[in-house]
């Protein structure tokens, strides 16, 4: 697909007239920071604008991820009947720190994700707690790997259960974001704070752009609505 009709489709915009828009339209930063959800790097998006005749710097594209990462919605209320919950080790500026998310297994929904500098029974607790603030979790039972978060979710009085063999859709989901962060030299250069950003983008390119094929091509936001 030429880009003039990936910007057409993504956005439902006629090309000729974004570019003879304000200096920065709305369109042109959402195609941006939608390329670099894709997985396009910053050098990469810059590229593309300058073949399509806009003149913009990666500082630009940089800040327009988070821009638009604090101006989008959570996802929508989801009543799941079972969420794998999980976390992975990633690099923030060279330090260690866990990554944890939390998905709906039947709808695929990415339900919540956060970034801490430990692992352990406390921050699995506020990760769970957060949910509970944004879900209806009362009668989910949720699938971990760890004995750690059975007394997490025990302080929470939330159903919990050992599970090795439904999880695999949050081992690739680990998977895909890992690629994302490979794409960017293995770590996220900021603080903690600008991972979060960048994690809530990803979100929610995740659960309202990305097509699924475990939902016939549907994504996460699709079926959960439905």
């Amino acid at each position: 697909m030429k880009l003039g009709d990936l910007l057409r489709e993504t956005l439902n915009v006629d090309c000729d007239e974004v570019w003879e828009n304000e200096r920065t339209p709305t369109p042109v930063r959402v195609f941006g920071v939608r390329l670099h959800s894709m997985g396009l790097s910053l050098r990469e998006i810059v590229a593309v604008f300058d073949w399509l005749g806009v003149d913009r710097s990666h500082g630009a594209v940089w800040n327009w991820t988070h821009a638009l990462s604090e101006a989008q919605a959570d996802p929508p209320t989801a009543k799941p009947s079972r969420v794998a919950v999980d976390e992975k080790q990633i690099e923030v500026d060279g330090e260690k720190k866990w990554l944890y998310a939390a998905i709906d297994t039947d709808s695929k929904l990415l339900l919540e994700v956060d970034v801490f500098s430990r692992r352990g029974t406390d921050p699995a607790a506020a990760f769970l707690s957060r949910l509970t603030e944004k879900h209806e979790v009362s009668d989910t039972e949720f699938l971990t790997d760890a004995g750690g978060y059975l007394t997490a979710l025990a302080r929470l009085d939330l159903r919990a259960g050992l599970n090795y063999s439904e999880r695999n859709f949050i081992e690739k989901w680990f998977q895909t974001v890992a690629m994302r962060i490979d794409r960017f030299h293995s770590f996220w250069r900021g603080s903690p704070a600008s991972a979060r950003r960048w994690l809530r983008r990803f979100r929610h390119h995740y659960n309202h752009d990305r097509p699924n094929q475990a939902l016939d091509g549907q994504t996460p936001a699709e079926e959960a609505l439905n």
